[in-house]
């Protein structure tokens, strides 16, 4: 226990019937058919999905599967798995994003090596794949050739409920509270992890410009809120993005592939300009 946080380690005798996936959608009919049946392929009995304003049919997709529904009232991604896991009754929750299928048996092995390594939180490994346009296919490349690919975030991640609940997630981040909940949950000497071995298929939603553009922004927001919050000690998140574009654009033509160029350029611009809105909300 440290400040009032149970930091036990897990029980070994988890079964799959202890988990609940919680999966966010906003506008995800067209994701969740794939995300939701493998989910249940697994042995999952118990998925929230929590709906964010949807003006497609998510609702009614979800509902055939049998989760149950909530909504978030549009207030994000945050608020959306805090409410999920609020509304679980299991010891364990998955945090599942609509873009994530998870491989038969998965599910059972990233449990397995949850228990055996006394993991607080562990996520799936990811492969990253989407449609046939230029940025799509850049978004893969960079996906599985970065070095982030390996970093804890909340994709596909089982968590201990009790834990979950008790830490939470910071408000006033709406995006980039994956990385402030896992400098927290490291603060707090907790282990979190990537597993090497349980690997789930990570489609992305879109493979035009704007997609990778609002990702960018995304991230870049996310790191501008946590220099902000952490001062000094997170200024040196302020050179991720251009030493991960520099590297991008290294191994592009190291690999005779430098049509990735233009990616990586636009990547490292889209995060400043992200980085400098959250360094100043």
């Amino acid at each position: 226990m440290r400040d009032g946080i149970n930091s036990s380690k897990p029980n070994i005798g988890y079964q799959l019937s202890d988990i609940t996936a919680v999966v966010p959608a906003r506008n995800a009919a067209r994701l969740l058919p794939e995300c939701l049946s493998s989910i249940r392929a697994a042995g999952i009995n118990h998925i929230v999905v929590v709906d964010g304003l949807s003006t497609d049919d998510s609702r009614e997709v979800a509902a055939r599967y049998e989760a149950t529904v909530l909504s978030d009232g549009g207030g994000g991604l945050p608020l959306a798995r805090s409410l999920g896991v609020a509304a679980a009754k299991t010891p364990l929750v998955a945090l599942v994003d609509a873009d994530v299928v998870f491989p038969a048996k998965v599910f059972a092995q990233l449990l397995s090596e949850f228990a055996a390594g006394e993991y607080v939180a562990l996520q799936a490994g990811l492969l990253s794949v989407s449609g046939t346009g230029y940025w799509g296919r850049a978004l893969v490349f960079h996906h599985r050739t970065g070095r982030s690919r390996w970093w804890f975030g909340l994709v596909a991640t089982l968590f201990e409920r009790e834990l979950l609940t008790t830490i939470g997630f910071d408000s006033g981040f709406p995006s980039g509270e994956d990385i402030e909940l896992r400098w927290r949950l490291e603060s707090l000497g907790l282990r979190t992890g990537v597993s090497r071995t349980a690997i789930v298929e990570h489609r992305f939603a879109g493979d035009d410009f704007e997609f990778a553009r609002d990702q960018f922004l995304m991230d870049g927001t996310g790191l501008g809120l946590m220099i902000r919050k952490h001062g000094w000690r997170g200024a040196r998140l302020a050179l991720l993005p251009i030493t991960a574009a520099g590297r991008g654009a290294i191994l592009s033509v190291v690999r005779g592939e430098p049509q990735w160029l233009p990616y990586f350029a636009s990547f490292g611009w889209f995060n400043y300009v992200g980085m400098k809105r959250g360094l100043s909300q």
